[in-house]
């Protein structure tokens, strides 16, 4: 049995990518079948047969990181406060569940006040802060999107703040489903034109929706990763998609999901090895070596933090060993990790 410390590494701090490479495909890709081989996105193509299905998460990021100021009477007159928000799950039309830094700036009752837009705190547990706004539904969408940053994960807001960039390199070609506050990553790899090499060789694609939410990023607390409580996400895999994974498993191709989440809904929405059904709801699914796979051939993926779940999903797909090997061979090649780091390509052991 593992525990939590199998799965860790040291990772060179020079090899956490702050910023995406351009173009998209340009990014290096590690092929992992029965060889290991040093290639890029844009080589993706050669090592896709006719009849292969990619599975995409077609979920668009919200521009979750609000900045904005609390206003507080006391007895010493107005109290203002900066105040930094992640929005991470939405409660209702006009509440959300959020990240508040410094929360201990905040009390049940206050305002905080983002541009045009004002929230009331209505609780509060440590930094997990409720926000009733003053606006609701799709009102409120429009001025989150015109005022909020994109929420990038810790490892590179606590290096930069995000920026103009960021609301395109954050952001998927194929998304249209807003409610995700952070990126199905490696689908940020791909741009029109590869997608459209990849449709004339008979690569096929279809799209389902998980969106991702911040717990994605939260660490494992306990050493028995048989102990570890997944997050939970909402998804769905519409009639459509089910068909043309269907048809894909009984025609022989292979279906391979590009990230994680895509992974991870595709699995849930299993009937059994081999065949899926539509399906919606939400999923905390925690694969982890010993799980058998009943839809996934492979996964398109980037690099992983230590100690993550994501390293566990990686291992249960290929194999421990092999995932220590080619962690090493990625730090040994200087490939860049992490949201907005390099990928892999990663055929079921």
């Amino acid at each position: 049995m593992h525990t939590l410390d199998d799965f860790d590494f040291d990772l060179p701090e020079e090899l956490i990518a702050l910023r995406p490479v351009r173009p998209r495909q340009a990014s290096k890709m590690l092929v992992v079948n029965s060889d290991v081989i040093d290639a890029t996105v844009s080589m993706l193509p050669e090592f896709l047969e006719v009849g292969d299905l990619l599975v995409f998460n077609n979920t668009k990021v919200i521009p979750a990181r609000l900045s904005g100021q609390r206003f507080r009477e006391t007895s010493h007159g107005s109290g203002v406060a900066n105040i930094e928000v992640n929005l991470i799950e939405r409660i209702s039309e006009d509440t959300w569940m959020s990240l508040a830094k410094p929360a201990k700036r905040l009390k049940l009752g206050d305002v905080v006040r983002f541009d045009d837009l004002a929230a009331t705190v209505v609780s509060k547990n440590g930094g997990e802060v409720t926000l009733t706004f003053d606006q609701t539904g799709e009102a409120l969408d429009h001025v989150i999107e015109a005022i909020g940053a994109m929420p990038l994960p810790p490892y590179i807001a606590s290096k930069r703040t995000a920026d103009a960039r960021d609301m395109n390199d954050y952001q998927t070609v194929f998304a249209t489903q807003s409610g995700a506050v952070a990126a199905p990553t490696a689908s940020l790899h791909f741009d029109s034109e590869l997608l459209a090499r990849l449709d004339k060789l008979g690569v096929n694609t279809t799209e389902v929706t998980l969106h991702v939410g911040a717990g994605t990023f939260l660490p494992v607390k306990v050493d028995n990763i048989e102990e570890h409580k997944m997050h939970s996400e909402w998804g769905e895999v519409s009639n459509e998609a089910a068909a043309r994974i269907n048809e894909t498993l009984r025609a022989g191709g292979r279906v391979i999901p590009v990230g994680t989440t895509a992974l991870r809904l595709i699995e849930t929405a299993a009937v059994t090895v081999g065949q899926i059904a539509p399906w919606v709801g939400d999923t905390d699914i925690f694969i982890r070596p010993g799980y058998e796979f009943k839809i996934a051939d492979g996964l398109m993926t980037n690099f992983h933090l230590p100690k993550s779940t994501l390293m566990m999903l990686v291992s249960a797909l290929i194999g421990y060993d092999k995932v220590k090997s080619i962690y090493a061979h990625a730090i040994d090649g200087g490939y860049r990790f992490f949201s907005y780091g390099d990928s892999s390509l990663l055929f079921k052991k």
